[in-house]
């Protein structure tokens, strides 16, 4: 069985989408994030600590890395809604955790990975592999092109409505901001496409 690292894992939008074909490390930070993951994939193995430690530690016993760094600094929306139309204050993007990551996969992994996050407000430093959706990555192999409905999350300001296109219930965790964690959530389609671009490559 091929072993799978999921970084930055949150609930697990993107693990839904890759069955239990895989042995499947899920690493996230927030130890009640973590809980909720483990409710609906009790069959992982579950890491509460740093993504970036784990990594750099760990990268070598696996076939194939995904990670979904933080996107909050580079997303367009709270670029143009947040800064630009709301005053919000101006905030450096947190590059380590996502051009980091690249380019240490990059250069020191020889197995297949994928880096997620969202279409940025700027130029990317690095050119992605593909856009998906919502959603840039960078890859190891080729992704071919996917057609998703979107699913009005950025929009979606009732949590039910967000559980339901997510396919989660985390109504009874204790997890604090449960409408942001669901909308940080990749839809399943795009893990399932991109792992299996990975296994066809």
């Amino acid at each position: 069985m091929k072993k799978v690292l999921n970084l930055y894992a949150g609930i697990g939008g993107n693990r839904r989408g890759w069955g239990n074909d895989y042995h499947i490390t899920a690493v996230e930070y927030n130890s009640e994030i973590a809980k909720a993951y483990g409710e609906h994939f009790p069959n992982d193995t579950i890491i509460v600590g740093d993504a970036l430690e784990y990594l750099v530690n760990h990268y070598h016993e696996y076939d194939f890395i995904w990670a979904s760094p933080p996107c909050p600094t580079h997303s367009q929306f709270r670029y143009y809604i947040g800064v630009k139309a709301k005053g919000y204050t101006p905030v450096i993007p947190e590059m380590t955790s996502l051009y980091g990551i690249i380019t240490f996969l990059k250069h020191h992994f020889n197995g297949g990975w994928a880096v997620e996050n969202v279409r940025s407000y700027y130029e990317p430093l690095i050119t992605p592999t593909a856009k998906v959706g919502r959603h840039l990555v960078w890859a190891s192999f080729p992704i071919s092109d996917l057609k998703i409905a979107s699913n009005g999350l950025a929009k979606n300001n009732k949590i039910s409505e967000a559980q339901e296109a997510n396919g989660f219930d985390i109504s009874q965790t204790k997890i604090k901001n449960k409408r942001q964690v669901l909308r940080n959530c990749t839809e399943s389609e795009v893990g399932s496409h991109i792992i299996k671009e990975w296994e066809e490559e």
